[in-house]
């Protein structure tokens, strides 16, 4: 005599469906790059649209400028290997908050902020560096440059989007964007002063004599 057969041995193992996460799932978009909705703000449609395309182009170079920051610091050799390897990363870190900062207040206008980093290479003005590894005072100086192309632009949007009434983005791309990038601007530049390391230069030093006898 047969008997029914048992319940599959893999029931008593598998979670209920109430506990099982919705895997894979796919929908179309509800709101389009490119586009604002309206928010209780104040600040007219053209406005919020204006600033939100010029911040999103801030969003995109300060992506690509993170993105340099770390190559750099992964990358970094040399005497003072140790310095910079840190500095870059301390100055990586600053960036990421600025992305933070740039991509809420995309978000708090109604706009869609640039999160997908192909997206911001489609966009970006930062120049691809290459794959490789450029010596270290090209790495510096790749990195000024590219603050540079962000601080003119930043200079521009924070005029424009004022003119708009816009005064948070203002206040937002002034303290974050510039003030951050002008000190890490700074910061590397210093580095690249021809400095000697051992002995003063035989300029240097006849220069207080010169002006002794001046005197």
């Amino acid at each position: 005599m047969t008997t029914a057969s048992a319940a599959p041995a893999t029931s008593a193992t598998t979670a209920p469906a109430a506990a099982q996460p919705l895997l894979h799932q796919r929908g179309a978009e509800i709101q389009h790059f490119g586009t604002v909705k309206q928010l209780p703000i104040a600040l007219s449609h053209d406005a919020r649209m204006y600033a939100c395309q010029r911040l999103n182009r801030l969003l995109a170079d300060t992506q690509m400028l993170y993105g340099l920051y770390k190559k750099h610091h992964w990358l970094m050799r040399g005497a003072t290997f140790h310095q910079l390897h840190l500095l870059l990363d301390q100055h990586a870190t600053a960036q990421l908050a600025v992305v933070d900062a740039l991509a809420e207040r995309v978000q708090s206008l109604g706009g869609v902020a640039v999160g997908d980093p192909r997206h911001a290479a489609e966009i970006t003005s930062i120049p691809r560096p290459p794959n490789g590894v450029e010596e270290v005072p090209a790495m510096l100086s790749r990195l000024l440059e590219a603050h540079e192309t962000i601080l003119g632009d930043a200079r521009d949007a924070a005029r424009k989007v004022a003119e708009h009434g816009d005064d948070g983005s203002n206040d937002m791309i002034v303290s974050e964007v510039i003030r951050t990038g002008e000190t890490q601007t700074w910061f590397l530049a210093e580095h690249l002063v021809d400095t000697p390391l051992t002995h003063v230069s035989r300029t240097a030093a006849a220069r207080p004599q010169d002006g002794a006898a001046r005197g």
